[in-house]
C-alpha cells in the first residue's frame, strides 16, 4: 500500500499533543492528577540536577532537556517547548552548515588556538615547567 505522507509528520504531531500516560489512568481523575504530580516532580528533579550541572562538572543541558522531555510526557507547554528548541536546534545546525560560517568558525578557532600557544610559550620561557603555585617572586 503506497501512503501520500505529505504533511503526516506535522498532523501526527498535533496529534501527538497532550498526556501520554496510559488509559486506565486518564478515565480515573485522581489517579490521573496524582500521575501528572509524579511525573511533574520527577521531571522537577531532573531539571533542578542539569541545573546544578550547569556549574558542577557534568552535562547540564542534556540533563535540562531530558527533564523537559520527561515533563513533555504528559504537559502541552513542554511539548511545544521541545518542538521550538528541536526547531531552534535544526535551524543552528543548518547555519552552522553554511560554508562561510564555516570558514569563520575555523578562522577565529585558528586565532584562538595560536593566541593561547604564543601565552603558553610566554609562560614557558619565562617559567619553564614550574607550576604556578611554586613560582618565587622575583
Amino acid at each position: 500500500m503506497a501512503e501520500d505522507r505529505t504533511g503526516t509528520d506535522e498532523a501526527a504531531a498535533d496529534r501527538a499533543l497532550g498526556s501520554r500516560a496510559p488509559e486506565f489512568i486518564r478515565a480515573r481523575r485522581a489517579l490521573h492528577l496524582s500521575w501528572q504530580v509524579g511525573v511533574f516532580v520527577v521531571g522537577l528533579a531532573v531539571v533542578v540536577a542539569g541545573v546544578a550541572m550547569l556549574v558542577l562538572p557534568g552535562p547540564g543541558w542534556v540533563v535540562i532537556f531530558g527533564g523537559m522531555a520527561i515533563w513533555a510526557t504528559e504537559f502541552v507547554w513542554a511539548q511545544l517547548v521541545l518542538r521550538w528548541t528541536k526547531r531552534k536546534v535544526t535551524e543552528a545546525a543548518q547555519r552552522a552548515l553554511d560554508p562561510k560560517v564555516r570558514r569563520r568558525n575555523i578562522i577565529l578557532t585558528s586565532i584562538g588556538v595560536v593566541i593561547v600557544a604564543v601565552l603558553a610559550g610566554i609562560y614557558l620561557y619565562r617559567f619553564g615547567l614550574e607550576m604556578p603555585w611554586k613560582i618565587q617572586d622575583q
